[in-house]
């Protein structure tokens, strides 16, 4: 073959950059198609999410009941139990409750062959972490306003950035996501 005939490594690259999800959500060569959902179509991916599950709470003898909804473009499924004696607070810890969204998530890419961005709530824990969430930003927020300063944040996932955009940008402030990956994370500066 001939060099014209082969692409230049800054084509490659550049098609490879094409294909990967700016904000981390894809990995470099996914096979996943992605496309505008409809509700039907997150009504799906919520039915096979719940299915999932199910499966996963009956092998570790869990307690606890799934709902489905559609939220702001997104499958939501959580898993919740009246019961205070339920063994679900087993798995809702933050690093796991995004471990088991993350699985969830798989589980439905396999079965509907298309991206998914369904979130996962475990015992109530994702309005956990957004009160937590909320008030490490608005420390950060008087500080960037007192000291006129950009502050860094640590790395967090995509769902928790679009949350800290929305309490900044309310603030009046600028938020900017840098880094890639697991290292994505928030940086808060003056307006």
């Amino acid at each position: 073959m001939t060099e014209n005939e082969n692409p230049t490594v800054d084509e490659t690259l550049e098609e490879t950059v094409e294909e990967q999800e700016v904000d981390g959500d894809e990995t470099e060569g996914s096979k996943t198609e992605r496309r505008e959902p409809t509700v039907q179509s997150l009504e799906e991916e919520g039915d096979i999410a719940a299915d999932y599950l199910e499966e996963l709470l009956d092998i570790f003898d869990l307690d606890g009941d799934i709902d489905i909804d559609v939220r702001q473009g997104r499958a939501y499924v959580a898993i919740s139990s009246e019961d205070p004696k339920s063994n679900v607070s087993l798995i809702a810890e933050p690093d796991t409750v995004e471990a088991l969204q993350e699985l969830t998530r798989l589980a439905v890419q396999v079965k509907t062959n298309s991206f998914s961005r369904l979130i996962l709530d475990v015992g109530g824990s994702r309005q956990k972490r957004v009160e937590d969430i909320t008030r490490i930003v608005t420390r950060i927020i008087d500080k960037v306003k007192d000291l006129g300063e950009a502050v860094h944040m640590k790395p967090m996932s995509s769902y928790e950035r679009k949350i800290v955009h929305d309490l900044v940008s309310q603030a009046g402030l600028v938020s900017e996501s840098e880094g890639e990956g697991k290292d994505r994370h928030i940086v808060v500066k003056p307006a």
